[in-house]
């Protein structure tokens, strides 16, 4: 019995789907009646949902009770101000309670679903592995920080006994709900965005990261963490293929950092009229622009043939979905 928390978000949907075609009986978290529906409704129908939350301690216990293992992979991604509190609420606070019911109950092993944004990111970039050390920056985005202290109540629970392995995506890509998480850089390929920035950022499939995590949590490995990227890409790369798979135009604008510092302003004052969440803000431009090496050595050592799937491979298939969707 495995218990997920975050089944219907991006990663998590992903993470049940692995784990019922692998025939384990599964148990996940819920707000409301909300669903995947990027996933088969036969994976679906296969998973006890639990209604609750990370910060509801009962549905957590409801939850693991009788669970031999649990896939943290609950979480909220936002660069946006009036959202930070909650996120750090969910991050953190949601890791503690996830933590201190998984010791209560004797759960065997505990696979967190952390971020490469928890190891910090240089202001003349770098490159980042399982052993780089977490420093302030003014790179290091609030989520940053929160998905930070999140590991320490993972290491925590390490700590007082609760075997644990903490995984570390790069940005994750697929085919998911193209109007939020990563999957939005997919949209905005679609719509023709024509700017790109000069960065370079760590990729990886969401699958992949799925079956990372069912294998880590099968395997006797524990007290480690890893980091799960496919590959390292330009911006611009990433945008010109995602175009290129969808048929549209490829951005044509390069950005400078004064036009990315007139664009979050811009998109905060239109935020302020319209409600809606600003495209870009002051931390999501700075990442943006940011040239930073995510490296994939440990996890490759560690689950003998395993492999990552080729960008190219994952952007062409997600761009076929997401189309199949606007013709239905």
């Amino acid at each position: 019995m495995v218990f997920v928390t975050g089944g219907t978000g991006f990663l998590g949907s992903y993470i049940l789907r692995e784990l019922v075609s692998k025939g384990y009986q599964v148990r996940a978290l819920r707000r409301g009646n909300k669903e995947p529906h990027w996933i088969p409704r036969d994976i679906l129908d296969k998973v006890e949902w639990v209604e609750g939350d990370v910060l509801d301690v009962v549905s957590l216990a409801d939850g693991m009770e009788g669970a031999d293992y649990v896939i943290h992979s609950a979480a909220v991604v936002s660069f946006f101000k009036k959202e930070r509190s909650m996120m750090y609420q969910v991050n953190v606070d949601g890791t503690a309670n996830v933590v201190n019911t998984a010791l209560e109950l004797g759960i065997k092993k505990l696979v967190h679903i952390s971020s490469v944004a928890a190891l910090g990111r240089k202001e003349n970039g770098n490159h980042v592995n399982e052993d780089t050390k977490w420093e302030e920056s003014r790179l290091n985005t609030h989520y940053a920080k929160s998905k930070f202290k999140a590991e320490l109540e993972a290491w925590r629970g390490s700590g007082e006994g609760l075997p644990t392995v903490i995984l570390n995506p790069s940005t994750i890509l697929g085919y998911g709900d193209w109007h939020s998480s990563s999957c939005a850089i997919f949209r905005s390929a679609f719509d023709e965005f024509p700017w790109y920035t000069p960065g370079i950022n760590g990729f990886v499939d969401v699958e992949d990261v799925a079956r990372a995590a069912v294998a880590l949590m099968e395997s006797p490995i524990s007290e480690k963490r890893f980091v799960v990227c496919g590959d390292n890409w330009p911006f611009r790369q990433l945008f010109d293929t995602m175009a290129d798979g969808f048929g549209k135009k490829r951005p044509h604008r390069a950005t400078s950092p004064l036009l990315v510092s007139i664009a979050w302003r811009m998109e905060k004052i239109k935020s302020l009229f319209t409600g809606k969440k600003p495209l870009l803000t002051r931390e999501s431009a700075r990442v943006a622009q940011s040239r930073t090496f995510f490296e994939h050595d440990r996890i490759l050592a560690a689950l003998p043939g395993f492999q990552f799937t080729p960008l190219e491979v994952t952007i062409r298939n997600a761009c076929v979905k997401y189309q199949a969707d606007l013709s239905k």
